[in-house]
């Protein structure tokens, strides 16, 4: 055990070596160094952080353990790596599904003095990955900084402009208009407006996962690598703990919720997603005009997705408030909150619209919905959403480089 404790030591010793000044009692012979990004055109060159460090000094500690290495993603990939670059650092942070089996499991967790928090540590990197690669630059700082607050004051404030701009027009309460939606806003203006929107987020989020994607070289992707990163994101794989239990929420206690509640969620919103789409199918291609029939398609798979947004939001918000500090960044919880909300806001809006739809309250509720809708597209590339991106990005990383020799061979993938 002595060869094992003698290399961990070495590794707590890290963060007086990386994170802080150099001063005169420092080993002279270790230098700090910045580390470059592969790319000109992705985010420049930067010196690592204290958390990126402190991920760093981790990874060194579980290299030297690797008692975890069949939990996750993270083990396997960590093994082929002697030293972690920021680059590196930044892959596995947003591998990490924060599942929380290997705190858990660690001989070396806190209250021990080497205090490994993997989950913890980890979580504090992605966080910064968002706003470094955020697209335009700073957006990203100011939302993290204070997530449900600007979330909800966005969505309300929307609101009122639409509320607002429904009374200027008229009444609040009108006569019943067989849900004619674009009775009061032109079909045109609402695709000019939230076209507009939406496609500013997705160019904001493709930048910002491809500044990302080409900074942690992931090498040529495959046909192979490519279907395995979808199994493993659309199943959540990583989720169960693994070992198929689950993950760790308030304590110790392996259960699956988080994994299913992030099912409805995820399901839930690309059945809304495919609702919007049929309906534009139907729109520009059939020629048939909304309102659509309650059993319809589009209303069919809306009113599914949307009792999915309903229950996922709810139950990772509940999960959320019961969930141990150490199981994650209590700063984040602000940015968590803000999307969890959002969704369970745009969802609730949009099934109440639709059950009263033949009623004098459409208008009103039509322009609290779309208020909602446009805070969570303004939102989408600087919250929450943006994990389901980078995370992707990194296990189709992973799936690509496991397919490859270990350079290390050190040990198992």
């Amino acid at each position: 055990m002595k060869p094992l404790e003698s290399l961990i030591a070495q590794a707590q010793a890290m963060p007086s070596t990386m994170a802080q000044p150099a001063s005169a009692d420092r080993d002279p012979g270790v230098k700090e160094a910045p580390v470059s990004f592969v790319s000109r055109r992705a985010v420049p060159a930067s010196p690592t952080t204290e958390d990126e460090a402190e991920v760093a000094r981790m990874m060194q500690i579980c290299n030297a353990c690797r008692y975890c290495e069949g939990f996750c993603a993270v083990f396997p990939a960590m093994t082929r790596r002697l030293e972690f670059g920021k680059a590196d650092i930044n892959y596995l942070a947003n591998l990490c599904h924060n599942c929380g089996a290997c705190l858990h499991a660690c001989q070396y967790a806190p209250p021990h003095e080497f205090a490994v928090n993997v989950p913890q540590a980890m979580a504090r990197v992605r966080m910064q990955t968002y706003t470094d690669y955020a697209w335009p630059a700073g957006m990203g700082r100011l939302y993290q900084r204070n997530g449900l607050t600007v979330a909800m004051a966005t969505a309300l404030a929307l609101a009122l402009f639409l509320v607002l701009a429904v009374a200027s027009a008229g009444s609040l309460l009108h006569e019943p208009l067989a849900g004619d939606f674009y009775a009061i806003f032109p079909h045109n203006t609402l695709v000019a407006l939230f076209g507009t929107v939406f496609g500013f987020s997705m160019l904001a989020l493709a930048i910002g996962v491809t500044r990302f994607w080409r900074n942690v070289s992931p090498g040529q992707a495959s046909g192979a690598a490519v279907a395995g990163a979808a199994h493993d994101a659309l199943r959540l794989r990583y989720l169960d703990g693994g070992h198929g239990k689950g993950c760790n929420e308030a304590d110790d206690a392996f259960t699956l919720w988080r994994r299913r509640f992030h099912h409805f969620t995820f399901y839930g919103f690309m059945l809304c997603f495919a609702s919007t789409s049929v309906a534009t199918l139907y729109h520009y291609v059939l020629g048939l005009q909304a309102p659509y029939p309650v059993l319809s398609l589009p209303v069919l798979l809306g009113t599914v997705g949307g009792i999915g947004l309903l229950i996922g939001p709810a139950g990772l918000l509940w999960l959320n408030l019961r969930r141990h500090p150490e199981h994650g960044d209590t700063r984040q919880r602000p940015m968590d909150r803000g999307f969890i909300a959002l969704l369970f806001v745009v969802s609730l809006t949009g099934l109440l619209l639709l059950a009263f739809r033949d009623t004098s309250a459409m208008g009103l509720l039509l322009a609290i919905h779309l208020g909602t809708v446009m805070a969570l597209f303004l939102t989408l590339p600087y919250g929450k959403f943006a994990h389901g991106i980078y995370r992707s990005a990194a296990l189709l990383k992973w799936n690509i480089e496991k397919r490859k020799p270990n350079p290390v061979a050190a040990g198992s993938d």
